[in-house]
């Protein structure tokens, strides 16, 4: 399978990537400092930095899933949540992504607080936009927590799967409309060795290896700390990653 990522950050949906063995495409980051790290970590990877200047027509029909935890600011409680007002609305500039590259998967994450800005405007705009570009859309509500970590960070995940690529559509409408059997596959088994007996340390609990940002100098140092908050948890990402591989197999058998 083929990944690529955009609002890449310091690489999270990248590294569930690379433990489901997964090829890193591309990846897309306007922040010098996820730059760096995510060209330290997955050099093979083609690296972009501003998404509003980029044309991805390139990659048409190259990638088969393509993640994007779009800017969370606008909508975000600990922010002032002005919306589609805010000039880090992104979400625009990742449907125009979709439409160039045409991924069989999308996996889009954002804070709760996207649920019930202006009365789940922009949720349901993200609902139409993906079905009218021809994609079946389901919406999941995951915490952290849901994979042992030591907090809650509810998130967001939109999992959308493409009509064009469709195989046993019965099978998948069916899976669908049994939206805890899909969104609990191994969450609730799987021991996350990975995160830290200990806390608080910011990067170990929200299921961030060392690794990833262990070219940190004191340079960075606020930047490393505002790249944990904005990342998003990989072994979340990992859990999806595992369930769309699954349907996969099982539909291509």
């Amino acid at each position: 399978m083929t990944h690529a990522s955009l609002f890449s950050g310091i690489g999270g949906f990248d590294l569930a990537a690379e433990w489901m063995g997964w090829e890193n495409l591309f990846h897309c980051e306007w922040n010098p400092f996820g730059q760096k790290v995510l060209k330290h970590h997955f050099p093979n990877s083609i690296s972009y930095n501003d998404i509003t200047k980029t044309d991805f027509s390139i990659h048409r029909g190259q990638v088969d899933i393509l993640t994007g935890g779009f800017p969370c600011q606008p909508y975000s409680s600990a922010g002032k949540r002005l919306g589609k007002a805010d000039e880090r609305h992104l979400f625009p500039h990742m449907l125009r992504c979709i439409k160039e590259v045409k991924p069989k998967w999308i996996i889009g994450e954002n804070v709760r607080g996207l649920v019930n800005w202006n009365e789940g405007l922009v949720f349901q705009e993200v609902y139409d936009d993906l079905e009218r570009e021809g994609y079946e859309v389901q919406s999941f509500l995951i915490p952290a927590a849901s994979v042992n970590a030591p907090h809650q960070r509810y998130r967001i995940w939109f999992i959308a799967y493409s009509n064009a690529t469709r195989i046993h559509k019965q099978y998948f409408a069916t899976q669908s409309n049994e939206t805890s059997k899909f969104s609990r596959v191994s969450f609730e088994k799987r021991d996350f060795s990975r995160f830290p007996t200990q806390s608080p340390i910011c990067g170990g609990d929200d299921g961030i290896p060392k690794e990833l940002d262990s070219i940190t100098f004191s340079k960075w140092k606020n930047q490393s700390i505002k790249a944990y908050g904005n990342a998003i948890v990989p072994q979340v990402a990992y859990e999806i990653f595992k369930a769309i591989n699954e349907f996969e197999l099982m539909v291509n058998k």
